[in-house]
């Protein structure tokens, strides 16, 4: 098999891991596709220590390796997220199931613990967005703050309700209130 043959195969193997790992992450496949990974890396290395000569070759071949090394880390990435729990689409899955209960009607006002915690989720979240530590920052220590200044901010602006926001100024973090109108 030649340079083009071989180049030809590797995109081909490529585009059907990333569908195989596509499936995995949807739950379409119970099983991760490592089989098809180690063939694909092998197809990778093959040229590795070799000299191309058609620069067009060496190009594909070359973004070909970029292009198997990102998703690699992206399929990682995921998979510790899956791990962990905090995976979106599983997230997701879950807040499917955990609403088919009718115990609980779908037009309730939120609770405000849930607005504590996705402000929360925000904060930490910006947090690490800004390079910034999150382990010592906990739930309580961020609701706490946050009904200090409610109280400050209801009181400051004569009303019953205020709207909460994390943005980020100058690479921090802040909490911005407002009444509500």
């Amino acid at each position: 098999m030649g340079i083009l043959e071989d180049i030809a195969l590797f995109e081909k193997s490529l585009n059907d891991l990333i569908i195989k790992y596509e499936h995995y992450f949807l739950g379409l496949e119970k099983k991760e596709p490592v089989k098809l990974l180690e063939e694909v890396e092998a197809i990778s290395r093959k040229y590795m220590g070799s000299n191309i000569p058609n620069t067009m070759l060496t190009f594909r071949y070359n973004s070909l390796k970029a292009r198997l090394l990102s998703y690699k880390q992206y399929w990682m990435r995921t998979g510790r997220l899956m791990e962990e729990g905090r995976y979106s689409r599983d997230r997701f899955k879950m807040e499917i199931q955990g609403k088919a209960s009718p115990a609980e009607p779908e037009n309730r006002k939120p609770d405000k613990d849930d607005e504590m915690d996705a402000i929360y989720r925000q904060f930490v979240q910006a947090r690490t967005e800004c390079s910034l530590p999150v382990d010592s920052i906990t739930r309580e220590m961020v609701a706490e703050i946050i009904e200090k200044h409610k109280r400050a901010a209801m009181a400051k602006y004569h009303c019953s309700d205020v709207e909460l926001r994390i943005t980020v100024e100058n690479g921090n973090p802040k909490l911005k209130i407002r009444p509500k109108k």
